[in-house]
């Protein structure tokens, strides 16, 4: 560990050394390409273009050559020169239809996540729902009439609303610590689907940038930076459903750009108690750069949405006649919630492959949610209906140093290493008993959180042949304080804690088609501040080791496959149960599983994938039989088929399912498993487009959202631990009207 640290104290000291090329790319209209491939087939070296469109690639000789790739584009081959060496290159990449023969295996530990890429851009995301869905092997379920986050499942966690899964947007993290309903809670409904560019994510905690909540992946939304046209879109459909778009570019010079978005979006849903569901979401982006030097984005935007829930209903009274499948035992569920945010990024050429990148975020945040999951159990008269609420400011700030074209002692590599920090004020935080949501009976726990992460890591990536190394380091400071407001006296209680989470990974490419790869590291995520204090600090930030082996191959042009084993192990920990305003302790458990995967396009307008996924996973302190991970999925898949282009006819099918999964530890209670299948068939004449959107198309019966619960009915002399269910969406028609100008 010393050898490690003295070499990462090095990095800065790395001088220029190697032969290499640089230069930008740029796209016909002069913008420059961010993030585009530059790969040298002859020896295995690669690069990226930062935020300004500039490069270095390293160890070049004459005659090599070099391909220039990014979805979306032509690829550019170029055969290398001696005069390619005396000055910047400035290329152009020629936009052209997305084509997976567009993406070049480079030997870095997200490649996936750039092949997957290719499904965004041939199908883009239609709801906010379906954003996570990108990420092959991530499932997500809603249970609260649509304004509260999706339940998670990955990797064989049942991650609730984001405990496992750091999940992030132009580096802004959306996840909330010590969140009223549950650890990690993570609301993506603020983002406007149709400003995403990319979605990015890596499975497992192996990426020393990534931090809380990633044990078993991340995802990071890339917004798009300007509009290439402006657009209005408006889309009908049952249960009352409405949604409008509206896309406008407001400026559009030679150094800067802006745009506003704006969605509205208003449904009842399928339940016989209508949602009254409304969302509302507004955007503004502004982008100044200067060509070869920086590049400044001011994001501000603003989400609000309210609803009425029918929530969790139990399958007795479905069997018995009381409610339909749609019905409600408390209708007087739902709640309300908004999000206010700044991020700033701003991305410093600073020449000869170096660059710095900055970003600060502050936002505002308030929820209120009204849930009633056992009935009558506590309370036989008025119900046992809760309400969370919580007020938030959070604020932070990462800055990033990377440099592309390193030497140590005569060896060439990459480095980064960064810095920053995020800041949680959570006043009001509680959980109260409630009749009707109007009257309080009783609260239950009420309290401030103050929560601070620092935090620094340090990764480099050295080649060897076809062999690359990455090693990196990253350490995390916490410190805690809980305000319990419930205590006659001033009852206030700190904690402190650092993590370190080292990680390795090693990546071997034999050609220029496939790649192989050893992923190793610890990540670990915080557990809730009144957790921490109750615990004296002991136990708090549980780690998560975790092993990959596995390997992406392209057989063919514009087909890519992909396989993986992994192992994820997660230490002890002790969980906030927001719901009832206890702590339950939570075993060791282990999880293994093989995850494969396919990207076919055998014609520019046919484009097919499929991933599918298993897992094994239980708890390591209970005997056989009892070991069970509560709703953790075994094997789930997701695929489907895109066709057409531009103009004309075009569309696409899809389907997603879970197989039966055990409810509790002793699987004595299943949560039945689903296949779900969606389409869409559009029909582009110049700018206006006219689709249709049908999701479950064989209006199959499904449960969205499952539990063991332990509940009463009014009026029954016992209770009754058994399924109660969200159920999934009917045939469900929706039609869409958008023009670009």
């Amino acid at each position: 560990m010393k050898y490690f640290m003295a070499v990462l104290s090095m990095l800065f000291m790395g001088t220029i050394a190697a032969q290499n090329i640089k230069g930008e790319l740029v796209d016909e209209a002069g913008s420059p390409i961010e993030d585009a491939g530059i790969f040298n087939k002859t020896s295995g070296q690669h690069s990226h273009t930062d935020g300004t469109g500039h490069f270095v690639l390293d160890r070049t000789s004459v005659n090599d050559t070099i391909y220039f790739s990014k979805l979306g584009y032509a690829t550019l081959t170029r055969v290398v020169n001696q005069a390619d060496f005396q000055n910047p290159l400035t290329l152009v990449l020629e936009e052209t239809s997305i084509s997976l023969d567009q993406v070049v295996l480079v030997s870095e530990v997200d490649a996936l996540s750039r092949v997957v890429d290719a499904d965004v851009k041939t199908n883009p995301v239609k709801s906010s729902q379906e954003i996570l869905r990108k990420v092959p092997g991530l499932i997500i379920g809603q249970h609260a009439g649509g304004g509260k986050a999706e339940q998670i499942f990955l990797r064989g966690f049942d991650v609730d609303h984001g405990t496992d899964v750091a999940i992030n947007v132009d580096g802004m993290p959306v996840n909330m610590v010590s969140h009223a309903h549950g650890q990690g809670y993570a609301d993506l409904h603020f983002v406007i689907p149709e400003t995403i560019e990319n979605v990015n994510f890596g499975k497992g905690p192996y990426y020393a940038d990534q931090g809380n909540f990633n044990t078993a992946g991340y995802v990071d939304l890339k917004l798009r930076k300007s509009l290439d046209k402006s657009l209005l879109s408006a889309e009908v459909g049952q249960f009352g459903t409405r949604r409008f778009i509206g896309m406008f570019s407001v400026m559009d010079n030679q150094n800067s750009n802006a745009y506003l978005a704006s969605e509205l979006y208003l449904t009842d849903g399928p339940f016989d108690s209508p949602q009254n569901f409304n969302r509302i979401n507004i955007m503004g982006r502004y982008r100044y750069a200067l060509p070869g030097d920086q590049e400044l984005l001011l994001t501000a935007s603003h989400f609000s949405s309210k609803w009425d829930a029918s929530g969790q209903i139990p399958q007795r009274a479905v069997d018995q006649g009381l409610i339909s499948r749609f019905g409600a035992i408390d209708d007087t569920e739902g709640g309300q919630t908004s999000r206010t945010n700044i991020i700033l990024n701003h991305i410093k050429n600073l020449g000869t492959g170096k660059s710095l990148n900055t970003m600060a975020f502050v936002s505002h945040y308030d929820f209120e949610l009204y849930s009633n999951f056992t009935f009558f159990l506590e309370d036989a008269v008025n119900g046992d209906q809760i309400n969370q609420f919580e007020d938030r400011m959070l604020a932070g700030a990462k800055t990033v140093f990377q440099n592309n074209s390193a030497n140590l002692g005569g060896v060439d590599f990459k480095y980064n290493a960064g810095i920053g920090f995020r800041y949680d004020n959570v006043d009001d935080n509680q959980l109260s008993h409630t009749l009707n949501r109007q009257e309080l009976l009783e609260r239950l726990a009420y309290g401030d959180v103050d929560e601070v992460n620092g935090y620094a890591f340090a990764g480099a990536e050295f080649k060897s042949g076809k062999f690359t190394f990455e090693p990196a380091l990253r350490m995390d400071y916490f410190r805690f304080d809980y305000v319990d407001k419930m205590n006659e006296l001033y009852d206030s209680r700190s904690e402190e804690k650092v993590a370190f989470s080292p990680k390795f990974n090693t990546i071997y490419s034999p050609t220029e088609n496939t790649q192989i790869f050893l992923k190793t590291g610890i990540g670990f995520h915080s557990n809730d501040t009144r957790v921490v204090v109750a615990n004296g600090g002991e136990d708090i930030l549980p780690a998560a080791y975790g092993v990959d082996l596995g390997a992406i191959i392209r057989p063919a042009d514009k087909l890519v496959v992909n396989a993986t084993l992994w192992t994820l192990f997660l230490d002890q920990e002790f969980v906030y149960v927001g719901d009832a305003a206890i702590v339950e302790p939570s075993g060791k458990t282990r999880r293994m599983g093989i995850e494969v995967g396919a990207r076919y396009q055998p014609l520019d307008w046919l484009y097919l994938y499929t991933d599918a996924n298993y897992t094994h996973a239980r708890s390591t302190e209970e005997v056989d039989g009892e070991d069970y991970i509560p709703l953790a999925p075994d094997f789930t898949m997701a695929g489907g088929v895109t066709i057409g282009g531009n103009q004309g006819f075009s569309g696409g099918i899809n389907y997603r399912y879970i197989d039966d999964r055990p409810a509790n530890e002793d699987n004595s209670i299943v949560a039945e498993g689903y296949f779900v299948t969606d389409t869409t068939l559009n029909y582009t004449l110049k700018n206006w487009t006219f689709g249709l959107i049908v999701e479950n198309l064989f209006d199959i019966e499904w449960n969205e959202t499952q539990f063991a619960t332990e509940s009463r009915l009014f009026n029954e002399p016992n209770s009754f631990e058994e399924i109660h269910f969200t159920p999934g969406t009917p045939f469900y028609l929706r039609g869409k009207v958008t023009v670009t100008f």
